[in-house]
């Protein structure tokens, strides 16, 4: 009597035990409060820096590798002072984005980019992306942080080489 007592009270302990669990799993999730962060008004590189890596902090859903934030200042285009090759900013940014973009990269990591100037990182997106394979980026998160003008334009870019695309308005 003993073991049929005792194969009832683990059946028992078994069924309680299941009962909780089941009622974990149906309980709501609780919604990450999310602060709403403004785009800086100026052109400061410390401001938009500082902002631009929160709103890549709120949305990390997704990554499970690395981010890898690019940034263009305002005035990306004027020639850097004392380079010897009279190259701009953007040009520079172009020559580090491009060969990751042609290397490919690896699923779970994050390329977020944004610049007080949309539409030059706009620019700089499409041309980074052009003419690279069709799955270069699959499995990847694009992130851009700009203006709704610019998105579609990013996002088709983005979509031709596999990345999921995420917008975020710098508002």
């Amino acid at each position: 009597m003993s073991r049929s007592l005792l194969a009832l009270s683990l059946l028992s302990l078994t069924l309680v035990l299941s009962a909780c669990s089941g009622e974990e799993a149906q309980a709501p999730k609780k919604e990450k409060v999310v602060a709403e962060l403004h785009a800086p008004t100026g052109s400061d590189d410390i401001q938009w820096k500082t902002y631009l890596s929160q709103v890549v902090s709120q949305h990390q859903e997704g990554v499970t590798d690395r981010t890898f934030p690019y940034y263009l200042p305002a005035n990306s285009s004027e020639p850097v002072a004392n380079d010897p090759d009279h190259k701009s900013q953007y040009d520079r940014q172009l020559e580090n984005v491009k060969p990751a973009i042609e290397r490919t990269v690896t699923s779970g990591n994050m390329l977020a980019f944004g610049s007080p100037d949309s539409a030059k990182m706009a620019d700089l997106i499409v041309a980074a992306f052009a003419g690279a394979k069709p799955d270069a980026v699959k499995g990847s998160i694009v992130l851009f942080i700009g203006k709704p003008e610019d998105s579609s334009r990013v996002q088709t870019a983005a979509e031709s080489v596999g990345a999921k695309y995420v917008f975020v308005e710098a508002k």
